[in-house]
């Protein structure tokens, strides 16, 4: 009895010092790390957030790209970072989910355990396109193009169990049918292997397609979403094109390291809130091919939770691995 009422003692003395310690942060500047390349759409987004989260913070904010091993270096940096949440990470769906089947036992840390969630971002839906050589207007007309001549057709990605390749994979079995895989070392290569007609197709988000398509330099075909992308609202979705309940997107979060104090989580996810429901920020990501989403900590760590488990389906259906 006697340790029962120290260690609840304890507790309560450790609540009441997160709280003081809550209320003086941030007293430094706060680093949020980008596990992918500057440039790209998941770097984009923290970049359009930062100023605000700034300014509700009253602290500078620091972008951080920590680039390798499809997001898994950044990612790693990141959980094992002292919990007092002045280290955070722009949380994505292939190191927070898929690349937990991708990678298995390489895995650097443990996604569902080693990070605080704090807040969803935003879902990234993926268009799949097509080079203007092919003869197919939509989703119906490629798929019986390559039931008509298999493996004659193929697509690029920015390599084995990214997005973009783990969509398309899911895609063709939808549709069972069998198109050849390039794996590129980047998205902006796939790009322009498609431009170029290297590859007939790709599968990936809008932002890398939308500014070839009023030349018709590219051919959308069909978005992966259950809902059409208010960016590209005449493209049709998978699922209503002829593969009814096809819904399948990326997505980006907030997150810290576990452990991090209830009330600095609350803290951080209330000036996120509040930058996203600003409408200049949600026009700005609008923008950027996302869709504009919040959660609660606890909706996020059970959204991460699922992910891994349907991403893992994936995976398994896919056959993808680490080249």
């Amino acid at each position: 009895m006697v340790k029962r009422i120290a260690r609840l003692a304890l507790v309560a003395a450790l609540g009441v010092h997160a709280v003081s310690y809550a209320q003086q942060y941030p007293e430094k500047p706060v680093r949020i790390v980008v596990p992918f390349g500057a440039g790209g759409v998941v770097d984009v987004v923290v970049r359009i957030l930062a100023p605000t989260l700034g300014e509700s913070l009253n602290q500078r904010i620091v972008v951080d790209n920590r680039v390798g091993s499809a997001g898994n270096i950044g990612s790693a940096l990141v959980a094992k970072a002292p919990p007092d949440g002045y280290t955070l990470l722009l949380g994505v769906s292939s190191p927070l989910a898929a690349n937990v089947s991708i990678y298995g036992s390489k895995m650097p840390y443990n996604p569902a355990q080693d990070f605080a969630p704090i807040s969803m971002i935003t879902r990234v839906p993926q268009v799949l396109s097509v080079h203007p050589s092919v003869p197919a207007r939509d989703l119906k007309q490629l798929i019986a193009l390559a039931k008509a001549d298999p493996k004659k057709l193929n697509y690029g990605s920015a390599g084995s169990g990214t997005t973009g390749h783990l969509v398309a994979e899911l895609f063709k079995t939808a549709a069972g049918i069998e198109i050849t895989h390039v794996p590129y070392r980047i998205s902006s290569l796939t790009a322009n292997a498609v431009l170029a007609g290297e590859v007939d197709m790709m599968v990936s988000g809008p932002s890398a397609i939308t500014p070839h398509l009023s030349s018709g330099r590219i051919r959308a075909i069909a978005i992966s979403s259950a809902k059409r992308s208010p960016i590209l609202p005449d493209v049709p979705t998978i699922a209503e094109s002829g593969l009814p309940g096809f819904d399948v997107t990326s997505w980006y979060c907030l997150v810290a390291p576990a452990g991090t104090p209830r009330p600095i989580i609350d803290k951080i996810h209330a000036a996120v809130v509040q930058a996203i429901d600003t409408p200049q920020i949600r026009q700005q990501l609008v923008n950027q091919g996302t869709i504009p989403e919040t959660s609660t900590p606890e909706e996020l760590g059970a959204f991460i939770r699922s992910e891994i488990v349907k991403w893992g389906k994936a995976v398994k259906l896919t056959g993808a691995k680490v080249d």
